[in-house]
């Protein structure tokens, strides 16, 4: 994906221009002359006179967003913004592509990524890896295990897994690979189950493919919206405008009391169909916009448990070095009013999944859906008439 210029994301908003700030400061002035003295300091006083000046800005920088205390700015390198880029645009680098969850200590496999390395490898969902390139996986930091099984692409990593009863060695290269950020299945009493991993700029275009396929046999959607953590606002609004054929998708309300409101859009191919999603607690952002949008809608029953509850916009402003400020701009609303920031939206049917591998892979659907609670909810629900 090449750098934007422009285009807006619930997690992100990319302005045309970097707005040009008025000399004003409502809380204190920048004590820019104690700033220019620490930097005089370390480059004189510093026993390491080899200091690498770049590396200094950039951690003023960090420095300055630390002091906003706001879980959601931040200030990105330019290699972590070329990878949020990548992220977005369903581009993986050096990775095997797996979600995993933490089970007795062990990295357990929850999910893998459509046309990831892992899946072509044989990798399953609920496979619990034991090893990694021979170092016992019990009770490794997250960041730790990510990156042994991280690595430069072309390599090999071999994880020894345990699946059910036995145990075996999966070898897996490190590749660069693309993936769908959709995917679907047919399931019974002529259920269209709709799986969105992220919203992403392919999304939309994926989501009306795989709906414009599978709404002629089908007499509901389960829209599966769990673990998916947000992205691009548009394809959120394409995604509700699919259902929903007239009304506010959600506002914005920024700085100064300015309010920006968002439409559904005119294509609303399964305005009619029963609908029902399904939510975790890891649904943020753009999944929290679309599944509550449709509640607000009353066009969607949501199943599951309480979502993330990430009300806020944040706004990406490239610099000179080719880095990016992530700042927040603005937070939204719901059509009916309501505010999800800090508080998630509750399901209309709370449901627990008893794990995370409980949940139905729509890339292994072999597997079946026996132990998706949640799943199975909808499913009945979509069976009553």
């Amino acid at each position: 994906m090449v750098a934007f210029a422009g285009g807006v994301w619930t997690d992100q908003n990319f302005p045309d221009v970097v707005p040009v700030l008025p000399g004003q400061a409502s809380h204190g002035q920048f004590d820019e002359a104690s700033f220019n003295q620490a930097q005089r300091l370390l480059h004189s006083q510093y026993y390491d006179d080899k200091l690498d000046p770049g590396r200094l800005g950039q951690g003023g920088i960090r420095g300055m967003i630390v002091a906003l205390d706001d879980p959601y700015s931040s200030y990105l390198d330019p290699e972590q913004y070329r990878r949020q880029r990548d992220s977005y645009a369903g581009r993986h680098s050096g990775v095997i592509g797996i979600y995993v969850d933490y089970q007795a200590g062990y990295p357990v496999v929850t999910g893998l990524l459509p046309a990831s390395p892992a899946l072509k490898a044989g990798l399953r969902t609920g496979d619990v890896i034991l090893a990694i390139d021979g170092k016992p996986a019990q009770n490794l930091k997250p960041g730790d295990s990510s990156s042994l099984i991280r690595g430069p692409v072309g390599t090999r990593v071999v994880l020894h897994v345990r699946r059910g009863t036995g145990e075996l060695d999966v070898t897996v290269e490190r590749q660069d690979f693309r993936s769908p950020t959709v995917q679907s299945a047919a399931l019974e009493d002529s259920v269209l189950y709709l799986r969105v991993y992220q919203f992403g700029d392919r999304t939309q275009e994926e989501f009306d493919s795989q709906l414009r396929a599978g709404l002629p046999s089908a007499r509901s959607v389960v829209l599966d919206l769990r673990d998916n953590g947000g992205g691009l606002v548009s394809a959120a609004v394409a995604m509700v405008s699919r259902f929903v054929d007239r009304g506010e998708v959600f506002e914005e309300r920024g700085r100064n009391g300015s309010v920006q409101r968002t439409a559904v859009d005119g294509n609303h191919p399964a305005a009619a169909i029963r609908l029902f999603v399904l939510v975790n607690e890891n649904s943020a952002s753009a999944a929290e916009i679309v599944s509550g949008s449709l509640q607000a809608h009353h066009r969607a029953a949501l199943v599951g448990v309480k979502t993330f509850g990430k009300g806020s916009v944040q706004a990406d402003y490239q610099l000179q070095n080719g880095g990016d400020l992530h700042l927040t701009v603005a937070h939204w609303f719901l059509p009916d009013g309501r505010s999800i920031d800090k508080n998630g939206l509750q399901p209309n049917v709370a449901v627990a999944l008893a794990k995370s591998s409980a949940m139905f892979d729509v890339l292994q659907p072999d597997r079946g859906h026996a132990d998706d609670a949640q799943l199975n909810q909808a499913v009945q629900l979509a069976a009553v008439p």
